[in-house]
């Protein structure tokens, strides 16, 4: 998922920040929050490969050693950067396996205008010449979300809404792949998606599903 974090409990699914990072020194919230959009912003204009510690703290006006305190090295502070500003998944209703998913699309929805989604394709590309990258960037920002998914799939199966056999990571792919086709692919400016569009996917989904029972 491009864009939800934090293993899914019934009732609150909510993304939380990456868990607790190493010790250091206390920082001021102007100081990280300073770090973290200048990271961000530089990612942007000039991609990892060439983002370097000195030009985020010259931007970030800290000194390096601000930033080494806090962050090992400029991979943490990216990951770190992005799962912070990745957009709230918030409550799901938890009153069926539909309603769950129908937030859980809108979310995808909702988050497409947010940095860290904006990023997704760079983070993609870089990843092409850069493994462990993409696979601590699956690992930190994007695994915490599609398992947040998986929880609603899997509490479905267990309430009989889906087969026993339901492939949960297929069914992750059938839930989110359409919306970020619409919104990746396509580029439709979410103005011009219907109403409705969740609801949408989600029932051809659940239809397809209960046409093979």
């Amino acid at each position: 998922m491009s864009a939800m974090t934090s293993t899914a409990t019934s009732g609150t699914t909510s993304p939380e920040p990456r868990g607790p990072r190493s010790p250091g020194r206390p920082r001021s919230e102007r100081a990280e929050k300073a770090i973290i959009e200048a990271t961000l912003e530089l990612l942007g204009e000039h991609g990892y490969a060439a983002l370097a510690i000195e030009a985020i703290a010259a931007k970030a006006g800290v000194g390096k050693t601000t930033i080494y305190r806090r962050w090992p090295n400029k991979e943490e502070l990216v990951l770190d950067a992005l799962a912070a500003t990745s957009v709230p998944l918030g409550e799901l209703p938890g009153t069926s396996l539909r309603d769950d998913l129908i937030a859980c699309v809108e979310y995808v929805r909702r988050s497409r205008g947010s940095r860290s989604t904006r990023l997704f394709p760079l983070m993609m590309l870089e990843g092409l010449n850069n493994p462990r990258l993409r696979e601590r960037y699956e690992t930190v920002v994007l695994e915490p979300r599609r398992e947040v998914l998986r929880g609603v799939l899997r509490r479905g199966i267990e309430a009989g809404e889906l087969p026993p056999d339901f492939d949960v990571d297929l069914g992750v792919a059938l839930i989110v792949g359409p919306i970020l086709y619409l919104t990746k692919v396509w580029n439709v400016p979410d103005d011009q998606l219907p109403d409705d569009v969740a609801a949408r996917i989600v029932d051809s989904v659940l239809d397809g599903i209960r046409a093979r029972r």
